[in-house]
């Protein structure tokens, strides 16, 4: 039963964070913020993963993640909160960093959890479930919250989301001791990062991971701005969004049958091109009909690699350190998060959207390059 609690876990908690990027972006836009603007949103979403990932990876291996979750789930509802009731641009960026704040517990601990509570021949079934309820909150979360807005306001949509993340915080009151526990008495290898950063595997990953999140962030900060640009509703908005977690669903419906037949970096090549590929278009076109359709490519491309890096980078950890290296992997992918948006967010302003996308989808082609898998010589 455990491991279908923490997958209701994440599809619940995953719901209310992705939701909520999606409102504050476009209640910030509502506001009148500039692309330059919505690139610093997007970073406040990162500053917590990137300064306490590592650490709490730490603490989830030596005490276990009920109370790390529940605090976490505290923080994002207090945070939805604050822009439900209070008006401007400031209250938006607090949410932002709470945001954050509940991403780094949920979405690291509950990947770990995964890991921990699968014997090794069901692993990669278990991580292919959990990139599944991945998908479904990415798709149901954008759609929620454009419906949610024309219908009801920014701010009341907020408040719904508050709402939403409490549910998490319940279930892991009453049914939470189930979760296993940490194991403080495991020697621990000395050198901390550094001496994580020794295993090629790690490292390979974390350039890899920092690819892939860079190419996912941009996608989901700047499709909106784009789309809000062309005169796109918050509605339309919405599915458009919601099209790259329906095509990564599909994706990952199949991943297990693919990764039988495909090695894992001729599939990671396979999707960083696809990729690419779609954000290369995206400038050309203002229909939103056609912009779904790219949406849905980008999905299908870019769906299957967020569980491969996840279950290589478990897989290669030392043993009782897996909390600490996918926290560095969190670390790694959200600093780039942090400084990439405020990078393009200066170029949008300077040069328009356009060189965004074709920026990122040459980022993104050269992921595909790296990950080719090599002829021995």
């Amino acid at each position: 039963m455990s491991i279908y609690f923490v997958l209701a876990l994440n599809l619940l908690s995953g719901a209310s964070i992705q939701a909520g990027r999606v409102v504050l972006t476009l209640y910030a836009l509502e506001l009148g913020a500039q692309p330059l603007t919505i690139g610093m949103l997007a970073a406040t979403f990162s500053a917590f993963p990137v300064l306490l990932a590592v650490k709490v990876g730490k603490l989830s291996d030596r005490f276990g993640d009920r109370w790390l979750l529940i605090f976490g789930a505290a923080a994002g509802s207090i945070g939805l909160l604050t822009p439900a009731f209070f008006h401007g641009l400031p209250f938006i960026f607090i949410a932002g960093v709470m945001n954050g704040l509940c991403a780094v517990f949920f979405f690291l601990l509950t990947q770990n959890l995964v890991g921990i509570l699968s014997d090794p021949q069901h692993r990669a079934r278990n991580f292919s479930n959990f990139s599944l309820t991945n998908a479904i909150f990415d798709f149901v979360g954008p759609l929620f919250a454009g419906f949610s807005i024309d219908h009801s306001g920014h701010a009341a949509t907020c408040l719904y989301l508050a709402v939403l993340a409490l549910v998490p915080l319940v279930m892991l009151v009453i049914w939470g001791g189930m979760l296993p526990g940490g194991t403080p008495h495991v020697t621990r290898a000395r050198g901390g990062i550094l001496s994580l950063m020794s295993e090629r595997g790690v490292r390979r990953t974390l350039v890899t991971s920092s690819l892939q999140n860079t190419g996912d962030s941009l996608y989901q900060f700047y499709m909106p701005v784009y789309a809000h640009a062309v005169g796109l509703s918050a509605s339309a908005i919405g599915v458009i969004l919601a099209m790259y977690p329906a095509a990564a669903f599909a994706m990952r419906l199949v991943l297990m049958r693919l990764l039988a037949k495909l090695k894992e970096e001729r599939l990671l090549s396979f999707a960083f091109f696809v990729g690419a590929a779609s954000l290369f278009t995206i400038p050309f076109f203002k229909r939103g009909a056609i912009l779904a359709l790219i949406s849905f490519m980008f999905g299908l491309g870019m769906g299957c690699c967020g569980p491969i890096v996840t279950m290589l980078m478990f897989g290669n950890a030392p043993r009782g350190r897996s909390g600490e290296a996918l926290g560095l992997k969190m670390t790694v992918n959200h600093f780039t998060k942090v400084v990439i948006p405020m990078v393009f967010g200066s170029i949008a302003s300077a040069y328009g959207l356009s060189p965004v996308f074709w920026i990122n989808a040459i980022m993104l082609g050269t992921g595909g390059y790296l990950s080719y898998p090599k002829k021995e010589k």
